[in-house]
């Protein structure tokens, strides 16, 4: 019985293809949540534009949990984070519910996959285990007492215990993305550099940065009001079971039309839900010279 059922399921395909309809497409394997309702930068803009940027890669479905507006009744916002093998984070706001807290802790322990972009690394600076989690942030008061600044320098990580605020950015400009970790999943088969569109360059960011790899570094000018420095804009953490993949880019959604910013979320999100990465670097990658966008 079910040689036949087999049989009679392969015999339906291939009157498809004779028909040249296209047989079913396989269900995406990986389930990501997106988490936003509140954020300094527009996310009800760059929401949607980055679930159609994972999902039409084909590996992904993508949900999105929205919290209720700011200083709204917290309490209802639970999202079932073990639902899914990725969570992306949107969202820089209120703090969620202790339960919610501990829900979040315990899904990236046991292996549950984060992605962190841009503004989202700046969220929860008074909750240790968050910033455990992604590494480092900006702004909310952190300091010294957050941990190191953490840069690139001599072919090396370096962690600056050095007093100072952490967080800070110029006026946008386009930057020169430097691949630090080459043989990493997310970075592997990448040109050593490529640019990336005009940009709200994050540095200064600090924290407990544990766990921490740079995978890729650009150079905050200090004729933009930068550090000087080759400051990290790709990261990966582990915590637990769990891969974080921390990404500084993305301001807006012009930024998001950066096939740079694109084809990272899209490998770095893969490689936090899974552990590997199996896109190929597309065609249409930039080069060390010029950034290439999708409209």
């Amino acid at each position: 019985m079910f040689l036949r059922s087999v049989l009679t399921l392969a015999c339906a395909a291939g009157v498809l293809v004779a028909a040249g309809l296209p047989a079913a497409a396989a269900e995406p394997a990986l389930k990501c949540l997106i988490v936003d309702g509140q954020n300094n930068h527009n996310w009800q803009e760059t929401t949607p534009i980055m679930k159609k940027i994972l999902e039409e890669t084909g590996l992904f479905t993508v949900d999105v949990a929205t919290s209720p507006d700011k200083k709204g009744d917290m309490s209802t916002f639970k999202p079932d984070f073990a639902k899914y093998n990725v969570v992306l984070l949107n969202y820089t706001g209120d703090a969620w519910p202790d339960e919610t807290n501990k829900a979040f802790v315990e899904y990236v322990k046991n292996g549950g996959g984060v992605v962190v972009v841009h503004a989202a690394s700046n969220a929860f600076p008074e909750w240790p285990e968050f910033n455990e989690i992604t590494g480092v942030g900006g702004w909310g008061g952190r300091n010294e007492k957050s941990g190191p600044y953490v840069y690139w320098q001599d072919g090396k990580t370096v962690r600056d215990t050095s007093p100072g605020r952490g967080g800070a950015h110029g006026p946008q400009y386009p930057i020169q993305i430097v691949v630090r970790a080459p043989d990493h999943p997310v970075t592997k088969g990448l040109p050593e550099k490529f640019m990336h569109s005009t940009e709200e360059f994050y540095h200064s960011l600090r924290g407990p940065a544990k766990n921490l790899t740079i995978l890729a570094t650009a150079l905050a000018e200090k004729e933009k009001k930068g550090t000087g420095r080759d400051e990290p804009v790709l990261m990966t953490i582990d915590y637990g079971k769990g891969r974080v993949f921390h990404n500084v880019l993305g301001h807006a959604g012009t930024q998001m039309k950066s096939v740079a910013f694109i084809v990272t979320l899209q490998r770095g999100t893969e490689w936090a839900a899974t552990g590997k990465v199996t896109q190929k670097a597309p065609d249409d990658f930039p080069t060390a010279d010029e950034p290439k966008r999708r409209e």
